[in-house]
């Protein structure tokens, strides 16, 4: 081997040895500035949960209402939980509810990329009598979640489909049909539509895929003039 190729041999072994310790570097430095980001976006979860519990606390304690529906209603507004279970005997209603958070991620190449982060929780609201309303929040696995995340890909469908139908269909069968064309589905269970002037209001149970949860909810359409389509609001209720 000459002695310019051996040179050559080294410069390129240099270059190689050089290029690998930077891309050793930049996978160990994105890997804890991920991390840490990761750790924050967690945090900031964890903080607005605390904080949606803090606001559902004093809009419960100033509502003045007793109503279990009514009462459901206040607290889905405040935490967005997809599943909202009622205990009569404990005074106790318990929210469960996923929550997700987006944060830049570094990446050796150019843009970098988007990373999420999801917990799951359960907010439970209990209020003894004499006593003022009071919190908890506990955060569960991933699983306890799922089933409620299913409910309410379910409600965005069924507001979908409600919206979407004629105001003379709006009726039990005609709702339960547009649903389930076929008969063969367990999420939809449409116990009555009930319609008032303008206004017509279909009660539904709802059940994850696995049918170990199930939540009433409430749709409302209104159907100005009797006939025409509109957009329809859901609101989970403590029964059907």
């Amino acid at each position: 081997m000459t002695t310019g190729c051996l040179t050559i041999l080294i410069a390129l072994i240099t270059v190689l040895g050089v290029l690998v310790s930077w891309l050793w570097y930049r996978h160990w430095h994105d890997g804890n500035v991920n991390s840490e980001r990761r750790d924050g976006a967690f945090a900031s979860i964890l903080k607005q949960a605390h904080a949606r519990a803090g606001d559902t606390d004093r809009a419960l304690e100033t509502s003045g209402i007793t109503d279990a529906d009514a009462l459901t209603g206040v607290i889905w507004r405040h935490t967005e939980a997809p599943v909202i279970a009622y205990d009569a005997s404990r005074r106790e209603f318990t929210a469960t509810a996923a929550s997700s958070a987006h944060y830049d991620a570094k990446a050796i190449l150019p843009g970098g990329g988007s990373g999420q982060v999801t917990r799951c929780f359960v907010f439970t609201f209990t209020h003894r009598p004499g006593q003022a309303w009071t919190s908890r929040v506990s955060e569960r696995d991933d699983g306890v979640c799922r089933p409620g995340t299913a409910i309410g890909g379910l409600v965005r469908l069924a507001q979908t489909r409600i919206s979407s139908m004629y105001a003379e269909d709006l009726t039990r069968a005609g709702v339960q049909k547009a649903l389930d064309p076929t008969g063969r589905l367990r999420s939809y269970d449409v116990k009555s539509a009930v319609r008032r002037a303008d206004t017509v209001t279909v009660s539904i149970l709802l059940s994850s895929p696995d049918t170990t949860v199930g939540q009433c909810y409430r749709f409302t359409r209104h159907v100005p003039g009797g006939d025409g389509l509109g957009s329809a609001t859901a609101v989970p209720a403590s029964s059907c």
